[in-house]
């Protein structure tokens, strides 16, 4: 057998014109060599021969319209631009559809490169099948016009978060979410548009390098590019996609009315359940003024006798005088703790509700003395006016009265902020149309108007103290026996609450 001749590894390879011509065979990208000045082909590869099915003896004579799809951007002369385009950069790219023998249409990508040669200059041109890349292109085009489309009215946004909050992408349901405006630059982190209370939790979360399949719920408050303040519940995970997106895939969404439903029901229990306390502390008085009432009677049967055996008594004549006036103002005490407990007892008696016919005038009175007590309290001025003719209307005496009393409760507390002589509260009764309507007007501080809209909706943070119910219920109340209520800006300063119910007429 012969021996081969071992080459030095120092010594480099001599390649022969065959070498090359031989490397040229065996290149697997098509290859179609066209003379600089006439553009005619020259010489092909046999990859380029395989590919468009043509023998060389067969392609040398063909020209453009011979081996290119039937359309307009694929004609003759704007091939030889393309060609004469490479011989004056040296170089030129294009997308250009070959049309084989048998008629199959090869999309591709030509690349013509300037070539000088011994004899002339040539243009090879390099192509490959594109179809399927452009098939794939396509198909992904119309999946992300489609999701686009999908995702145009979703309530959900999405956003990759860096570890300090930056924004890596966020979607056009998230910038919606943000208060983001159309033609507006979305905020650069995320974490900052957040609340201080909710901003540390969130930046824990992302310092977390979780595994893909973990996710974690969080809610959160962020102020938004508007200005409103909105609350979020979202979900995150860390994701990790190659050469593309790296960081915490945040999806989050708007429960800014399930928060606030929740505190509106939080706020109606804690309402609820002071009503159930306020009406055991009515059963507790009416037991202790029942059990009262015969203690007193006893006294003041006891200060009756001892008057008349004093007015009887010789030898005590010269002293009963003064004794006989302590006893008398004792026996006036016990007609004053009486008549508290008379009120009180008819007041809290009352506790099973119907409805019923009633002149508001009159519910007014039987709360008066409670009133004028609070207000005897806080050394506030009372002035009540009541209706000159009966405002009939039909309702739960005890609910309105609670009403009342709250609204007249809050005016008192609020005058309590102002020197002696300036506090005042003012109760009024009147006739308005087919509505009887009540008034209470403090001089106080006011309310600013965009809270007056909130007063009674249940979100606001209305005090619920002494036997006031809460503004949010009073509202309930009112509305339960198809009034209205609402607050104004009193004349000269403070508040105006009024309320209207509707006026039935009596038969006779």
């Amino acid at each position: 057998m012969p021996e081969h001749t071992a080459v030095p590894e120092d010594d480099p390879i001599r390649f022969g014109l065959d070498d090359f011509r031989r490397m040229m065979d065996a290149l697997p990208m098509c290859i179609i060599l066209h003379d600089a000045q006439t553009k005619s082909i020259l010489w092909a590869n046999p990859s380029a021969c395989q590919v468009l099915g043509f023998t060389l003896e067969e392609l040398l004579p063909l020209k453009a319209p011979d081996m290119s799809r039937q359309s307009h951007e694929y004609r003759r002369e704007i091939g030889r631009k393309w060609l004469h385009d490479a011989t004056l950069h040296g170089s030129n790219v294009v997308e250009w559809c070959y049309r084989a023998k048998n008629g199959e249409e090869i999309l591709s990508e030509a690349i013509a490169t300037l070539v000088p040669l011994n004899e002339r200059d040539g243009i090879m041109v390099q192509f490959r099948n594109i179809a399927r890349e452009e098939q794939i292109r396509r198909e992904m085009k119309k999946l992300e016009s489609r999701l686009k489309e999908f995702m145009q009215d979703s309530d959900e946004g999405v956003a990759v978060l860096r570890a300090d909050g930056g924004i890596e992408y966020l979607s056009d349901a998230g910038r919606k979410l943000l208060g983001v405006r159309p033609g507006q630059n979305p905020p650069k982190n995320f974490v900052e548009q957040c609340l201080p209370d909710s901003q540390e939790e969130l930046l824990e979360l992302l310092t977390l390098a979780l595994p893909d399949a973990i996710s974690f719920p969080l809610r959160y408050r962020i102020a938004r590019k508007d200005g409103l303040v909105r609350w979020h519940h979202a979900v995150c995970r860390y994701i990790e996609i190659e050469n593309d997106l790296k960081g915490h895939l945040l999806h989050f969404h708007d429960i800014t009315d399930q928060v606030e439903a929740e505190e509106a029901r939080r706020r109606d229990q804690a309402a609820l359940e002071y009503l159930a306390r306020h009406n055991a502390m009515g059963e507790m008085a009416t037991a202790i003024a029942h059990e009262l009432s015969q203690p007193l009677a006893a006294i003041r049967n006891f200060l009756e006798g001892s008057v008349l055996r004093l007015n009887q008594s010789e030898a005590l004549r010269d002293q009963a005088g003064q004794i006989i006036w302590g006893l008398e103002s004792a026996s006036r005490q016990v007609d004053h703790a009486a008549a508290i407990i008379k009120s009180v007892r008819e007041y809290v008696v009352k506790l099973e509700q119907s409805e019923g016919l009633i002149d508001l005038n009159e519910v007014l009175a039987e709360v008066r003395w409670f009133i004028e007590m609070r207000a005897a309290e806080g050394r506030v001025r009372l002035e009540v006016r009541t209706s000159e003719e009966a405002l009939m209307v039909s309702c739960e005496k005890v609910l309105i009265g609670q009403v009342i009393l709250n609204l007249a409760f809050n005016a008192i507390e609020e005058m309590s902020h102002f020197p002696e002589s300036q506090r005042r509260v003012a109760i009024s009764i009147a006739r308005k149309d087919q509505q009887a309507l009540l008034t209470v007007a403090d001089e106080g501080r006011g309310i600013d108007a965009g809270h007056r809209e909130r007063l009674f909706d249940g979100f606001f943070s209305s005090k619920v103290s002494g036997n006031g119910i809460g503004l949010a219920l009073c509202k309930n109340i009112i509305a339960r026996h198809r009034g209205d209520i609402w607050a104004q800006p009193a004349q000269v300063r403070g508040t105006r609450f009024c309320f209207t119910l509707p006026l039935v007429q009596r038969h006779n």
